[in-house]
């Protein structure tokens, strides 16, 4: 009789359901916390590299002339951008491409971290963004990024963006001292 009566009264006990409860969605709730603040902390990375793209190509595109030095002094700026990510990994390519004979070909080319493309190489460009005789300004930039916890985002995941801006003060903006890398 004792012993019914001490089962009854230990099944009919609900003061440690609340924390048993805690304990079974806790682990999860903190999984699910971790892994939205390393997809968001990715997210702003691609935002920022994008960001570098888009900035790099106007900046460009609002001279007339412009020289190594200045394109780099932009590059600089870029890194700025990045922050509080780390820039190692940042690469940036900017570039002028005209429409000559119905090709997109590669007028001058500077870059940081990447392969400036050859002058006079020809290029793809998305359909109906330029005509014969016109340039645009092609700003590139690739960023690898390495999380911080590792758990959604293992080993490095490589964000890349590619920005086009027509000139805006000359129909092409040329740089004299963008020479192609020596062979």
């Amino acid at each position: 009789m004792k012993r019914r009566s001490l089962i009854r009264r230990l099944t009919g006990d609900e003061r440690g359901v609340s924390a048993i409860e805690f304990a079974m969605i806790a682990p999860i709730l903190i999984a699910f916390y971790m892994s939205m603040t390393e997809i968001c902390q990715g997210f702003m990375a691609q935002k920022r590299m994008g960001h570098v793209s888009a900035m790099v190509a106007d900046l460009v595109a609002q001279e007339e002339s412009v020289s190594a030095a200045t394109i780099d002094d932009i590059f600089d700026i870029g890194g700025l951008v990045m922050k509080p990510f780390p820039t190692t990994t940042l690469q940036q390519r900017v570039s002028s491409v005209s429409m000559i004979g119905g090709v997109a070909t590669v007028g001058w080319s500077r870059a940081e971290g990447m392969v400036p493309r050859a002058v006079d190489s020809t290029m793809t460009l998305p359909a109906d963004l330029i005509t014969e005789g016109e340039s645009v300004i092609v700003a590139e930039a690739t960023y690898d990024y390495d999380s911080a916890a590792d758990y959604v985002m293992p080993g490095l995941t490589r964000f890349s963006h590619t920005y086009y801006m027509r000139p805006r003060t000359a129909d092409e903006t040329l740089c004299t001292d963008c020479l192609p890398p020596a062979a």
